[in-house]
């Protein structure tokens, strides 16, 4: 349990799925109160509303599609009405949406994918940094991946481009934002198993050739890279900001 993040008033985007579940649960039991955004796990977000309520923290479920700039604006207003505030924004939503070389690239589909990965995490940063630099200490956890570190598998060329995009966004936004008092990092996961991410778009064959080449032997799980957002977010007096933190077993690092 962190200390730090008792009574802290936390939005997470996609929070009630794979990574981002994850993310709730040990906001939730580390004292947050928590506003979890989904867009098709209603039922999770629910369950995860539930949980907080029972532990005596205040918590609720928003819908919306972040890539609009009216519903993320909501989402924001909606998550400070209810919590009275904020601290703590974590920008987990994103997609790969699926593959494709770049022979088959077509504007629509580069276009989703960044505005899924990049556009809407700009739109919910610029609704939300006015509430976060009326708090002291505030901070911003966004996801982004090793792909966008190395650049990913065959067929990742817009989800990788959409996630170092990302990379550069923290840094920006990092030395934008901290003059207000707001601290922004980031994480970058590796191979994540027991996602539907991965369920998805990472064949059996595919993740056994990545596991081999892990210097841990062994794929990360969701708890890993939880661990890790929460510890970026709560360090309130910290002096880390515009960082990366690697999760992926040291099969790349700088």
């Amino acid at each position: 349990m962190n200390n730090k993040l008792i009574g802290k008033n936390v939005l997470v985007t996609a929070g009630a799925q794979g990574i981002g579940e994850a993310i709730t649960r040990h906001l939730i039991d580390s004292g947050a109160n928590v506003a979890i955004h989904y867009f098709s796990s209603a039922d999770t977000a629910n369950q995860l509303v539930e949980y907080a309520i029972s532990k005596g923290q205040k918590a609720l479920a928003i819908s919306g599609d972040l890539t609009n700039e009216s519903d993320a604006n909501a989402v924001v207003e909606k998550t400070v009405a209810a919590l009275g505030s904020l601290n703590i924004l974590i920008n987990n939503a994103g997609s790969m949406i699926g593959r494709k070389l770049l022979s088959d690239m077509d504007a629509k589909f580069w276009h989703k994918v960044m505005d899924v990965n990049v556009t809407s995490m700009m739109f919910v940063t610029r609704a939300a940094s006015p509430h976060l630099a009326k708090n002291d200490h505030s901070s911003i956890v966004n996801l982004a991946s090793l792909a966008g570190r190395k650049g990913g598998h065959a067929g990742s060329l817009a989800y990788s481009t959409s996630k170092g995009a990302i990379l550069t966004l923290t840094r920006a936004l990092s030395a934008e934002l901290g003059s207000k008092g707001i601290r922004v990092n980031a994480v970058a996961p590796g191979l994540i198993l027991g996602t539907s991410f991965h369920n998805t778009h990472t064949t059996k064959e595919s993740a056994d050739k990545t596991v081999a080449g892990i210097p841990i032997q062994r794929a990360g799980n969701a708890n890993d890279v939880a661990r890790a957002v929460v510890y970026l977010a709560s360090e309130y007096d910290g002096f880390i900001s515009g960082a990366t933190l690697d999760i992926n077993g040291g099969v790349y690092n700088m």
